[in-house]
């Protein structure tokens, strides 16, 4: 990394060739005025013309020329010196005015700028010592990703090319220093410079508006760094399935995600209701909304993301209406030419006798035009509203929508989910392959237990590092189930308010809403959904020896090693040694 940062951004060579003519002219009247003091006679002193020399003639011109002035030393000049003194002076102004100049626009060069900037960030991302991640694009997803990675506690580097937009970090106050750069993330010598090879990079994340660039980065990360794990945008078919075929570990496409969402909400909502529940912001309150009902649907605009939805529907056997400029009759849907924001084209498409509408085209304007004036037409409507810009949010949450889709966020939700609790993914993927009445009765059993409001989801591995208490435990032999386990610290006879949904093991083994009586085993993954409180009770559990020994006995284990081995020989125990 230093040597490609010598190679092209070396601020010193930068600065010698953009200063070379100012500062050879500045030398060579420097020259001129010190060798002419030293040939121009000076006073007579006892019948002798005396001759500066070299030295006091520089020294007399440095601090003349620099308009300090100090005298006429070592002695008084004579009238042919003092006129030379005069032309040295206005020598030096000129050269000096020419060389501030210049200094002045280099310092407003942006190729300068670019360069301090760049050692300024390598040189930031090579101190960190903190796990991080490398965002590339800092848009309205990149810009909620690095909320919440910062609320986690994590570090993050950002690489931006529209430089507004990387301005506007500095408005947001992040709890640690995010270093930042302006460039492409498409290159791959810039996504070194981010910090991609670094030791403490634990993962890279492609934001950016441009599939192209998302997917230079997927290839980037792929090569430089294949241990990375890379969560990579791609608003494209044809680009997931690029980004797929070498291997990119996750791939974040808004509506295709949003269109799955739909198809399950039409197949089963009660698995969606539990998508919701289980994927919602903690602590809010889940609503239990009307589902999207069967029956004719239209949909206006069939741009990438209006075909997604078109899809969804006839896999769920669903009737469309398609309305869009440029209509392709494809004989399977019935196609109404116009963009939705008149009425003629609505009542065309039958939106009286529809039971949804979709307002998915690229504009947000056109977007609400459409949803209020079917609205109008028919007050009963399902509609559904894509938002593009997080800026227009007021409108949309003034119109009150059944569906507001909004991709920055589709993206930052499941990124976040996928970052903080890795186990997440697989278990929403199991549910999509349930049937309604498994999904139906898992949100019964979750919502009786811990109400409708969003639990906070945690995963918790054991092992010696995170759950070193019960890891020691399973090491020596002993038997725990999860009923055992799962009790409060403060009174082990009160179960805790949260829930185990997942259990992973090294063998590739898992277990779907495990049962009470499961016993765990050393290297055990598992995904909880429960309060918060509850959550910290589990850590605290898997962590501690003497809480965990109250939790399986009832027994208290006094603090400190010395009270601990007198109680313990009290009982007739040995204290409990490693395996």
């Amino acid at each position: 990394m230093q040597q490609a940062l010598a190679r092209h951004h070396s601020i010193f060579l930068l600065i010698l060739r953009r200063l070379r003519a100012p500062l050879i002219l500045l030398i060579v009247l420097f020259a001129i005025a010190v060798l002419g003091l030293t040939l121009v006679p000076g006073p007579v002193v006892d019948g002798e013309t005396s001759y500066l020399s070299f030295f006091h003639a520089f020294y007399f011109i440095s601090y003349t020329a620099t308009t300090i002035g100090f005298g006429e030393i070592p002695y008084t000049f004579s009238d042919q010196q003092r006129l030379w003194v005069i032309v040295s002076i206005y020598l030096s102004v000129i050269g000096w005015a020419y060389t501030l100049g210049s200094v002045f626009s280099l310092l407003a060069d942006r190729s300068l700028r670019q360069a301090i900037a760049m050692q300024g960030f390598v040189r930031a991302v090579r101190r960190l010592r903190e796990p991080f991640y490398l965002v590339c694009g800092y848009g309205e997803t990149g810009r909620l990703i690095c909320d919440a990675l910062d609320r986690m506690g994590l570090r993050v580097v950002v690489i931006e090319v529209d430089e507004t937009k990387l301005g506007e970090l500095d408005l947001h106050s992040y709890s640690a220093d995010v270093p930042a750069l302006c460039a492409d993330a498409a290159n791959p010598e810039t996504l070194q410079f981010g910090g991609l090879t670094h030791a403490s990079c634990i993962g890279v994340i492609a934001l950016t508006n441009d599939d192209a660039t998302n997917l230079a980065i997927a290839i980037a990360a792929r090569l430089l760094a294949p241990k990375v794990p890379a969560l990579c945008r791609a608003e494209h078919t044809a680009t997931s399935a690029n980004m797929t075929s070498f291997g990119t570990r996750h791939i974040l496409n808004p509506f295709e995600r949003f269109s799955e969402t739909l198809a399950l909400s039409l197949h089963a909502p009660k698995a969606s209701q539990l998508f919701d529940w289980l994927t919602g912001l903690p602590g809010s309150h889940v609503e239990q909304r009307r589902d999207p009902p069967r029956g004719n649907w239209i949909v206006c605009g069939h741009g990438r993301f209006g075909r997604l939805l078109v899809d969804a529907m006839d896999s769920e056997a669903v009737p469309v209406t398609i309305i869009d400029i440029d209509p392709k009759p494809d004989g399977i849907h019935r196609w109404v030419q116009g963009d939705g924001t008149g009425a003629a084209s609505l009542l065309e498409a039958g939106v009286r006798e529809a039971t949804g509408i979709v307002c998915g085209t690229s504009s947000d304007v056109d977007n609400l035009s459409i949803a209020v004036t079917a609205r109008e037409l028919n007050q009963e409507l399902f509609v559904i509203l894509r938002q593009n810009h997080e800026s227009n949010r007021a409108l949309f949450e003034a119109f009150e929508s059944d569906i507001t889709v909004v991709p920055s966020r589709v993206i930052a939700h499941e990124c976040i989910a996928i970052l903080s609790t890795p186990l997440l993914a697989p278990f929403l993927a199991e549910i999509r392959r349930r049937d309604e009445e498994w999904c139906g009765a898992l949100l019964h059993r979750l919502t009786r237990h811990l109400g409708w409001r969003v639990p906070r989801i945690r995963s918790q591995r054991v092992n010696l590092s995170s759950a070193p208490a019960l890891y020691r435990r399973l090491m020596r032999g002993e038997t725990i189930t999860l009923e055992r386990l799962l009790r409060s610290p403060a009174d082990r006879s009160m179960a805790l308010d949260c829930a185990v949904l997942y259990l992973e093991r090294d063998d590739d083994d898992h277990r779907m809403t495990p049962a009470a009586d499961e016993k765990l085993r050393p290297g055990d993954e598992l995904l909880f959904a429960g309060t918060r409180r509850a959550l910290e009770d589990v850590a605290l559990i898997f962590a501690n020896e003497h809480t965990l020994e109250y939790i399986l006995t009832g027994r208290d284990l006094p603090g400190g090693r010395v009270w601990e081995m007198l109680a313990q020989r009290k009982h007739g125990k040995r204290s409990p040694q490693l395996p």
